[in-house]
């Protein structure tokens, strides 16, 4: 009698209710695609914010002959001294591969991919070893920072090289660079100090 109880309560299986399960699929796309076209239009605003930037100047015809150069990754550019604050005006804020050239006329960054930017020897503020850049973090002196003028504002760029060794020999030529630049000799003609 027990086994005619059980087969009599057996019921088959609740059929899957495929609308309800498609309206949560949908739902979840629409709500992935919004989140996504609100970042898409925050980056478009903070470049409009970021309008008042010069365009980075091209390289000269004639760079001149290299002094240093570098394979790695280009990890974007910030306001100097504030590595969260991203400038994404004239295609600055794109990550990408980059071979960097510094020559007596200055820094030439090469972006397969985006747009080329070239730093004048004028406007190189210096060079220094960090760990992190607009979001990107990595191992202690593992990023090699350049900070130059662009018009008025003073920028950060962050570059990653294949062969992290050359860093310090780009933040001494860089930094020499700047103090030749800014600090010439205060000597004077025919007089003794």
């Amino acid at each position: 009698m027990n086994l005619s109880l059980l087969v009599a309560e057996q019921k088959s299986q609740d059929v899957t209710d495929w609308a309800a399960r498609i309206g949560w699929v949908v739902g979840l796309l629409l709500v992935i695609a919004l989140v996504y076209w609100l970042m898409r239009e925050g980056w478009k605003w903070r470049g409009t914010l970021q309008g008042d930037l010069p365009e980075p100047p091209r390289a000269p015809a004639e760079p001149g002959d290299p002094e240093l150069s570098m394979s790695g990754r280009y990890h974007g550019s910030t306001t100097a001294g504030q590595w969260l604050d991203r400038i994404v005006a004239h295609g600055l804020g794109t990550r990408s591969r980059a071979e960097l050239t510094l020559t007596d006329r200055g820094v030439h960054i090469v972006r397969p991919g985006a747009r080329d930017f070239f730093i004048p020897a004028a406007q190189l503020r210096g060079a220094r070893l960090d760990k992190g850049i607009a979001g990107k973090v990595l191992a202690e002196g593992g990023l090699l920072v350049i900070t130059w003028q662009l018009g008025e504002k003073l920028i950060d760029s962050g570059f990653r090289s294949d062969h992290a060794a050359e860093h310090p020999a780009w933040v001494d030529a860089l930094s020499s660079a700047d103090n030749d630049q800014n600090h010439p000799s205060n000597q004077t003609e025919g007089a003794e100090r």
